[in-house]
């Protein structure tokens, strides 16, 4: 009875493929990777996975079967936990299984690089060191004690060396000596890893959270607390019992720049293996990070949302902290929820999920009332800090330099004269969003989008937020010849030139994804923060998450209206997200904190509701609207995207999706349909973007109607120009 393997292929095909094992092979382990030739001919060969065993009991069924080139693994490398969790993101998702497998692996061992067990390398004394006399070394101080020290520890991995004061450089000084040897030994996890004192002990309120968390099995937590009110003191804690269990512990943050900050608050805490995963990672360092993972040798892996599909065979609890956060949803390929991917996989490993934010999200409220997720809060500070206190302040009639009213400039000139720090909020970089000829009105718009370009001065050019295409700076008024450009707007570069000329005396700091590019910038701009020195720093909304800045007193937002009237239904949900947020880093020390909100519209009701009576009354009135709207998350949403260079082939695209799912579900108020229309910016980079928007009051109906329109449109031989896309649960409406 010939044997076959369904193969998962990273093409887009929602299928798997049929192979015939190569001559005298083993049976080959579900999970194991293989290379296969694919399409006509033998010319193509692609690494896949084998997902499943298949009997043939007629050999004529084989007919035709090409049969695998190459085993890659003897071992499954993709284990049965992910492997379930990527059949399922495929089928919530309804994304190609292949290229959903290819998105959970890093890039080299998709590719099919080795995946050898990691070796580390291991420092000991040799023979000649331990009948060393004590009076030895005299001349040579830093390699006596390092010499002392490893006589105390016996062995010590490379990667530990800096916990156990260990310099490398004396290391090798010693091993020229013949007094140390490196080995190079396979990684194996360390039993039992263990915690380091807790710095501070917990307040009542954090003791009562932490004694209602049930840790030996699955469930959800959310918890909620406001900013600063140490929500991260009690993932530790819980972390702690998870390690003392023999467990591993999976920590989902959500942007790259809390990553280093984050993995030292664990080092400090934890005798343990600790590895991080994301894409500020080279290919290699991936790679090996994952492989630990995978071998059970890491006892904490923290990482960005693609860590999520990290394997951990012993995997004891998830924390997903910024559970609200919008970079957790992957908005490109695969766009999958880290966040609700968490809850399905710690159900599959019946291993609890904390959920944190001090703004959690709609969605996550709506489970908390329908009995899904146990619900703890903490409202208070440890260490006695108090809530920053807010100041609405309208900027009507008030006459504005470069974006600041001139309360706010005297507000920050007195915190830096007090020897503070003030972040000042602006969610545009750049030095000036639209440049503009005063003469005739033209203005420098991209070329491949419907977008202005924005002013960069740091180099001087003009760059498309969208499709990233870049062009020198105008000196004149190509339409009019004119010389008469303004600047119009803020960005991040015009309020750091702005407030450097006005506080010359004082670091002025700017953060945003321009200024962080090079590897440990972040960290490295933020070091006079740290340091406690006055300054100012301004920043995008990278800066204002998770982050502790003990000695901001004075937070400024510049542009607090612009989410009040945005064309996304969850604008205003976002707004308040985000002031929280940032109010949250004023006054987190025993220094009180002020946030001064620019706003024209104070006595707007969201501002009004979120600052006199609280996160839970903005929530319940927003919740109220959606209820009333039905949107998410009392209704279900997909999108299907569509976009060409011609955008009479998305039309026709999508008309054809419209027609398959009229057929199988006529509109009715369950069940809507609203396109094909444009999306709100129709041509990014030449290509024309349109949209289908499908709404089901019932998920499971959704769903059916997906499955059935999926395989219809990956039928269809469509022009190469023309792409599409299905966005299930969008965070973002196009």
């Amino acid at each position: 009875m010939p044997q076959l393997y369904a193969i998962a292929l990273p093409v887009p095909l929602d299928t798997t493929f049929d192979y015939l094992p190569p001559a005298d092979s083993p049976t080959i382990a579900v999970g194991a990777r293989v290379k296969v030739p694919f399409g006509r001919g033998a010319g193509r060969m692609l690494v896949g996975v084998v997902v499943a065993h298949k009997a043939c009991a007629d050999g004529d069924t084989a007919t035709g079967l090409k049969t695998i080139a190459e085993v890659i693994d003897e071992q499954p490398l993709v284990d049965s936990a992910i492997l379930a969790l990527c059949q399922w993101a495929s089928r919530y998702y309804h994304y190609p299984i292949g290229e959903t497998l290819a998105a959970a692996l890093p890039k080299k061992l998709r590719a099919g690089a080795s995946a050898e067990p990691t070796t580390v390398t291991i420092w000991q004394l040799t023979v000649q060191a331990l009948g060393l006399a004590e009076t030895s070394l005299k001349q040579a101080p830093k390699q006596k004690a390092a010499l002392d020290q490893l006589r105390q520890l016996g062995s010590v991995e490379d990667s530990q060396l800096k916990e156990h004061g260990l310099s490398r450089t004396s290391l090798k000084q010693l091993h020229q000596k013949g007094l140390v040897q490196a080995e190079q030994q396979l990684a194996r996890h360390r039993q039992p890893p263990s915690s380091r004192p807790a710095p501070h002990a917990l307040t009542e309120e954090q003791q009562d959270a932490l004694s209602k968390l049930t840790l030996t099995h699955f469930n959800t937590t959310m918890l909620e607390g406001a900013t600063g009110s140490g929500k991260t003191e009690i993932y530790l804690q819980a972390i702690t019992q998870t390690l003392a269990a023999g467990k591993q512990a999976l920590v989902i943050i959500p942007e790259i720049g809390l990553s280093p900050q984050t993995l030292a608050r664990f080092q400090e805490r934890f005798v343990a293996q600790i590895i991080t995963l994301h894409s500020a990672l080279n290919d290699s360092e991936r790679q090996a990070h994952w492989l630990l993972a995978q071998q059970g040798v890491a006892d904490i892996v923290i990482g960005t949302r693609s860590a999520i599909f990290a394997p951990l065979p012993r995997l004891g609890l998830i924390v997903v902290d910024e559970e609200h956060d919008l970079s957790l949803k992957q908005q490109d390929s695969l766009r999958y929820s880290a966040r609700d991917l968490a809850v399905v996989r710690g159900q599959m490993a019946n291993a609890p999920v904390i959920l944190g934010s001090a703004t959690p999200s709609l969605e996550t409220i709506h489970n908390i009332a329908l009995g899904r997720y146990q619900h703890l809060r903490l409202q208070g500070r440890p260490g006695g800090a108090s809530h920053a206190t807010i100041d609405l302040h309208n900027l009507c009639s008030e006459t504005l330099q470069e974006g600041f009213s001139d309360y706010s400039l005297t507000e920050i000139g007195n915190t830096l004269a007090a020897g503070q720090q003030v972040l000042v909020f602006v969610n545009r970089r750049g030095f000036a969003p639209t440049l503009l000829c005063h003469d005739c009105g033209w203005q420098a718009r991209c070329n491949h989008c419907d977008s202005n370009l924005t002013v960069h001065q740091q180099p001087s050019h003009l760059r498309c937020h969208h499709c990233d295409f870049q062009r020198p700076l105008y000196r004149q008024c190509p339409q009019c010849f004119g010389g008469n450009l303004l600047f119009l707007g803020a960005g991040t570069e015009k309020v750091e030139q702005f407030l450097g000329e006005r506080f010359g005396r004082h670091k002025i700091i700017r953060i945003d994804r321009d200024s962080t590019q090079r590897k440990n910038a972040f960290e490295q701009l933020l070091q006079p923060v740290h340091a406690g020195d006055a300054c100012v720093m301004v920043g995008t909304q990278m800066l204002v998450k998770g982050h502790h800045f003990p000695k901001v007193t004075l937070v400024v937002v510049l542009d607090a209206d612009g989410g009040l009237f945005g064309s996304d239904f969850r604008s205003a949900e976002r707004t308040g997200q985000m002031l929280l947020q940032v109010a949250g880093r004023a006054g987190r020390a025993d220094l009180p904190g002020r946030v001064l909100i620019q706003t024209h519209n104070p006595d707007h009701p969201l501002f009004t509701t979120l600052f006199s009576e609280g996160y839970r009354a903005f929530t319940k009135l927003i919740l109220n609207e959606r209820h009333q709207g039905d949107m998410p998350p009392f209704a279900h949403l997909a999108i299907l995207r569509a976009e060409s260079t011609d955008p009479s082939q998305a039309q026709a695209l999508l008309q054809l999706a419209k027609g398959v799912l009229n057929s199988q579900q006529p509109p009715n108020p369950q069940c809507q349909y609203l396109g094909p229309m444009p999306a709100i910016m129709e041509r990014v980079n030449q290509r024309y973007r349109l949209v289908l928007q499908i709404k089901c009051s019932d998920r499971k109906l959704l769903h059916r109607l997906l499955s059935l329109l999926t395989p219809e449109l990956h039928k269809q031989r469509w022009p190469k120009s023309l792409r599409w896309s299905l966005d299930v649960d969008p965070m973002e409406i196009p």
